[in-house]
C-alpha cells in the first residue's frame, strides 16, 4: 500500500512537472514565431519610410500618408495574426542633452510651477546633467553624504528612472512612497533622452511649444488645428511644414519658430504582434538618413568618467573605428557595404507595459 501511495505521489509530480516544460517549450515555440513576424514587419516599415523620405526629402508627420505603412505595402501577416503599428516621433519631444535652463524653466512654468520652483528644478536637473555645472538657485545637492554615497554623474540621464537619484527632483516626479506622479509622466511625454539638435515643429506637443518656441495659447491652438486638420483647418484637412521658414510666416513674428526644425529625426515605432492571447512587442527609435539624432552612451570607463556627452560620443566613434585586428585586402574588398538607410538608436522587445495613470482625484 505505502509503495504504491509513493509511486502514484511520484507520477503526480512527474506529470506535473512534464505538463509544465511543454507550457514552457509551446510559450517558447510561440515567442519565435511571433519574435520573425515582429521584425518582418519591422523591415517593411522601415522599407516604406525610406519609401516616403526619399520622395519628400525627409520624415515630416504620418499625415504625409505613412500612418498604415503595412496596409501602404500590402503586407499580410502570417496565420491569421494581427499587428499594430503605432508611431512616435520622439524628436517632437524637448531633447534633454541639447536643452538650455531657459527651455527648462519654460517647460515647468508652463505646468503651473512658479518661477522660482521651475528655476530651482531646472537648477537641480542641469547640476546632474552637465559638466562644471554653477548652481544658480539655493539647490545644494549632497549627494556624498547619502546613507549611500554617490556624486552626480555630470551626464545626460540613461534613463527616466535616474530622476529619482536627484536632489529636489525626486521630490516634484515621485510622490511619498516612491512612485511616479503625473510631473513624471509629463516630463516623459514632453521631454527626450536621445540628442538631437532641432525639435521637429510637425509634432511638438503644447508644452514642448512653450518650452522652445514660447507661443502664445492662440498660437498653439492655430497651429493645432492647421496639423490635425480640425477648427479653422477642418476643409482643408490635416497639413504640416517642410521648412521652419513657412511656420514662421504661418505663426506670425512672435515666438521663436526659427529654433524649429521641420523633420523627423528620431522616430519611435511601437509594434505589437497578436496571434490569438499571445503578442509580441517591439520598441524601436529609429534616426532617419540624415536625421542626426544620437543615443547618449550607455556604457563608462574610467577615463570616460568626466568627459562630456559631446566628448564621450566622439571617444566612443574614435573607438568603434579601430578595429581590433587588421582584415586583409581580400576580405576588404569582399565585405559588402551595407548602406542601412536608418540608424538604430533604441530597440526593446517585450518591454513591460507602463502602469495607467491613477484616477484624478
Amino acid at each position: 500500500m505505502v509503495t504504491l501511495i509513493f509511486t502514484a505521489l511520484a507520477l503526480t509530480v512527474f506529470l506535473e512537472k512534464a505538463s509544465n516544460d511543454l507550457i514552457v517549450e509551446a510559450r517558447e515555440a510561440d515567442t519565435r514565431r511571433l519574435r520573425q513576424e515582429a521584425y518582418s514587419a519591422l523591415e517593411t516599415t522601415l522599407a516604406v519610410l525610406e519609401q516616403f523620405r526619399a520622395a519628400s526629402g525627409g520624415l515630416h508627420t504620418p499625415a504625409e500618408g505613412w500612418a498604415d505603412p503595412l496596409g501602404f505595402a500590402a503586407y499580410v501577416p502570417a496565420d491569421g495574426r494581427t499587428i499594430d503599428v503605432v508611431f512616435e516621433d520622439e524628436s517632437g519631444k524637448l531633447s534633454l542633452p541639447q536643452a538650455g535652463a531657459n527651455q527648462l524653466q519654460n517647460l515647468f512654468v508652463a505646468w503651473a510651477f512658479s518661477l522660482n520652483d521651475a528655476e530651482k528644478l531646472a537648477d537641480a536637473l542641469l547640476g546632474w546633467t552637465k559638466k562644471n555645472h554653477t548652481y544658480t538657485t539655493a539647490i545644494s545637492p549632497d549627494y556624498e553624504h547619502a546613507a549611500l554615497p554617490y556624486a552626480a554623474p555630470q551626464r545626460s540621464l540613461r534613463t527616466y528612472g535616474e530622476l529619482a537619484a536627484i536632489d529636489y527632483v525626486r521630490t516634484v516626479f515621485f510622490d511619498e512612497s516612491g512612485r511616479p506622479n503625473d510631473f513624471y509622466r509629463r516630463f516623459n511625454e514632453s521631454v527626450s533622452l536621445f540628442s538631437f539638435r532641432q525639435t521637429n515643429i510637425n509634432g511638438a506637443k503644447p508644452d514642448v511649444l512653450t518650452a522652445i518656441g514660447e507661443f502664445d495659447d492662440t498660437q498653439k491652438s492655430k497651429l493645432g488645428d492647421y496639423l490635425a486638420g480640425t477648427g479653422q483647418s477642418a476643409l482643408t484637412g490635416p497639413a504640416w511644414f517642410t521648412a521652419t521658414a513657412d511656420a514662421r510666416k504661418f505663426l506670425g513674428s512672435t515666438g521663436r519658430a526659427n529654433q524649429f526644425g521641420a523633420t523627423i529625426s528620431a522616430l519611435r515605432i511601437r509594434l505589437t504582434v497578436h496571434d490569438g492571447r499571445a503578442e509580441y512587442r517591439l520598441n524601436a527609435v529609429v534616426s532617419p538618413q540624415g536625421g542626426g539624432a544620437t543615443t547618449v552612451l550607455t556604457t563608462a570607463t574610467t577615463t570616460r568618467a568626466n568627459a562630456s556627452d559631446d566628448q564621450a560620443a566622439r571617444a566612443a566613434d574614435v573607438s568603434a573605428s579601430k578595429p581590433t585586428t587588421t582584415p586583409t585586402s581580400a576580405a576588404t574588398a569582399a565585405a559588402p557595404r551595407l548602406n542601412y538607410p536608418f540608424t538604430i538608436l533604441s530597440l526593446t522587445e517585450n518591454e513591460p507595459l507602463p502602469p495607467p495613470p491613477p484616477p484624478p482625484p
